[in-house]
């Protein structure tokens, strides 16, 4: 699993697909298909996604401030 991918940037446009929270989680399954998750969701799925191979997008940094 690649933990971040440089080319992306998350936008407060972008919501997890679990509670409609903004999402700092861009998550691209090796099916093909991808995942928004709100810092909170896409911790409590990331041992599952990393078993799955998934890439991961991870923006939560910018939830400590800037």
């Amino acid at each position: 699993m690649t933990a971040t991918l440089a080319t992306e940037h998350l936008t407060a446009a972008d919501r997890c697909d679990r509670c409609g929270a903004q999402a700092y989680l861009l998550v691209r399954m090796p099916s093909g298909g991808e995942l928004y998750f709100c810092n909170h969701h896409g911790r409590e799925h990331e041992g599952r996604l990393r078993e799955s191979g998934a890439d991961i997008v991870d923006e939560s940094s910018r939830l400590a401030g800037s």
